[in-house]
């Protein structure tokens, strides 16, 4: 009933930047919270950031200040800008939306996942 496609993902070297976006399809009425998670080999899936529909924001400590979540609403889509990558940083990332489907039901759907390697 939802599509979440996200791209952005590749290797970077410590220092550098990357984008990865997120879009939404499919039976959207609405779309409320929106966010990113990350799961490096042999640990647990974490929440990076997270942006409601009004507009306020989360992050996880490790990314304060470095990385930027942000949604365009009239696309469906959300953004992570990640600055000053580390290879700490390395990892699958995850879009995650909070769906009001047409049927006015709400579920929570996740991304295929998009690999962030950090590494020089």
């Amino acid at each position: 009933q939802v599509q979440l496609v996200e791209s952005g993902g590749g290797l970077v070297q410590p220092g550098g930047s990357l984008r990865l976006s997120c879009a939404a399809s499919g039976s959207i009425f609405s779309i409320n919270a929106m966010g990113w998670y990350r799961q490096a080999p042999g640990k647990e899936r974490e929440l990076v950031a997270t942006i409601t529909s009004g507009g306020p924001t989360n992050y996880a400590d490790s990314v304060k200040g470095r990385f930027t979540i942000s949604r365009d609403s009239a696309k469906n889509t959300v953004y992570l800008q990640m600055n000053s990558l580390k290879p700490e940083d390395t990892a699958v990332y995850y879009c995650n939306a909070e769906v009001v489907l047409t049927t006015r039901a709400t579920v929570d759907d996740w991304g295929q996942g998009t690999q962030v390697t950090v590494s020089s």
